[in-house]
């Protein structure tokens, strides 16, 4: 499980484990992507749920650039001149 995150280069910042109520807690986050974080009442099932949350993540940024390109490819030439003030970029031209 800890190769998974190595192979990605990403480090997990494990905090103290807690005791509540005879209960062991493990907490951490993802160094890179904080907002990535989990717990668990072992370090494997606080790697599982973190490996869980990064696909979840991956997955919806893959998701949102593919819709950029659908999107963009829905525009005609002059709908995209409009939303680049007139100007041309690099590969685009009129006469397509």
């Amino acid at each position: 499980m800890f190769e998974i995150f190595e192979e990605l280069n990403l480090h997990v910042t494990e905090m103290p484990v807690e005791v509540i109520e005879d209960v062991l807690i493990y907490r951490g986050f993802l160094r890179e992507l904080p907002q990535i974080a989990a717990e668990g009442h072992s370090r494997q099932a606080l790697y599982r749920q973190l490996a869980e949350k990064y696909a979840a993540y991956r997955e919806s940024l893959l998701e949102e650039s593919s819709e950029e390109v659908q999107t963009t490819s829905l525009l005609s030439a002059t709908q995209l001149l409009k939303y680049y003030d007139g100007e041309t970029f690099d590969g685009f031209s009129l006469e397509e």
